[in-house]
């Protein structure tokens, strides 16, 4: 079988995890190289994969320097949200197929950088959005194109999960999240929720995002969670939290479909993804795992369905998951880190397509830069590019 070389460039909490419970394991990835900006990082790295096949690899605070090495075929990236797009061109330049890291955008001038580059270049580029490939977002997936919830007409999705330690204790734990929420008011993190309902949607095939409005409340969660866990933290606690605690976000649909994302991380709360689909015959939603189909006759009696979605898995989970399982679930966050890595590897030995590709990602990250301008501008609808140039219109799903 044979193996591809990858650089790995990103060695946080992420990074590291993935690096030593997914890529270490995959049997088509031999990692010859990693990076990080910080020195005791790539130490880690370098001990994670001598630990694990007793090789040595190079380690450097350069990624342009891991990019460019001959012994790099291709690049996964895990870094902070910022370098994302940039090292991503970087890595197509040097014609080196890379997978990226989920966040937004933050500007649309660099979404049209990145598609141009793929255009330029043609180096195969994927957005490793993990939630596209989760159980229950691929059975929904699988029962809208089984025609189950009739025509969809309305998606919801969020972003929901107290943050406030990671965010607080960015400084020392040298997290990224800590300088964006002082400095930027948006639906900073879209695609965990986005991306499964563009794949419902079939955005950028035969579908695409038209128009874009944001709201923001006030911030005061990150605040208050400060000076009670954090009293002698001066800097932060008279800080300004740019970032509202809570952002929603309205998006219309060529194909007349309505999107309501939430960005919810500065709040106690329990996490949730909230998907929900709506269609005509029917609905799903996460928050309490249930399908309602028309004609069951028990909307009046909607929570002793509650948690049914089990049920219906067993016939209509999708055909990734079928396999998956009947093979053994592997890595982290139930599973879907391996699946989402896995499926970009195989389009690389494959030589197919990437399944969430330059346009998706450049479509799916540019919604930070667009709540940004639109909550900006209190609220104002703003319009969505057209980063297929109107080849939306004949791709096929």
């Amino acid at each position: 079988m044979k193996k591809i070389k990858f650089g790995v460039i990103g060695l946080g909490q992420r990074g590291k995890g993935l690096l030593k419970v997914i890529l270490m394991n995959m049997p088509t990835v031999e990692v010859t190289a990693v990076c990080d900006l910080y020195e005791d990082r790539v130490r880690e790295g370098i001990d994670i994969v001598k630990e694990a096949d007793g090789r040595t690899v190079y380690g450097t605070t350069d990624a342009d320097e891991l990019i460019h090495r001959a012994d790099v075929e291709a690049v996964f990236i895990y870094s902070a949200w910022e370098s994302h797009v940039p090292l991503v061109i970087e890595c197509m330049k040097a014609s080196k197929p890379v997978g990226v890291e989920v966040g937004g955008a933050y500007s649309v001038e660099q979404c049209w950088e990145l598609v141009y580059a793929y255009e330029q270049t043609k180096t195969p580029v994927m957005l490793l959005e993990n939630c596209c490939y989760d159980r229950r977002e691929l059975m929904v997936l699988n029962m809208v194109r089984q025609g189950l919830f009739g025509e969809i007409v309305h998606c919801e999705g969020g972003y929901c999960h107290d943050l406030r330690d990671e965010i607080s204790e960015g400084e020392q734990r040298r997290h990224y999240r800590l300088r964006n929420y002082l400095a930027r008011n948006c639906e900073n993190y879209p695609t965990h929720e986005l991306g499964p309902i563009a794949k419902v949607l079939n955005i950028n095939r035969g579908n695409r995002f038209v128009k874009l409005a944001s709201f923001a409340s006030k911030s005061a969660g990150l605040n208050e969670y400060i000076n009670a866990n954090m009293p002698d933290n001066q800097k932060l606690k008279n800080a300004h939290f740019a970032q509202g605690d809570v952002v929603t976000t309205v998006i219309t649909c060529a194909g007349g479909q309505t999107i309501r994302l939430t960005l919810d991380t500065t709040l106690p709360r329990y996490y949730s993804r909230q998907f929900t689909v709506r269609g005509t015959k029917g609905m799903y939603e996460e928050v309490t795992d249930s399908v309602y189909l028309d004609g069951d006759g028990k909307h009046f009696k909607w929570k002793e369905e509650w948690g049914n979605g089990k049920a219906y898995a067993e016939k209509y989970d999708h055909e990734i998951w079928k396999k998956y399982l009947s093979d053994g679930v592997q890595g982290g966050h139930g599973g879907i880190d391996w699946l989402v890595m896995n499926d970009f590897v195989d389009s690389l030995t494959e030589n197919r397509p990437c399944p969430i590709d330059v346009y998706d990602m450049a479509s799916w990250m540019c919604v930070s830069a667009l709540s940004e301008k639109s909550i900006a501008l209190g609220g104002a609808p703003v319009d969505f590019p057209d980063f297929t140039n109107g080849a939306w219109l004949l791709n096929k799903i």
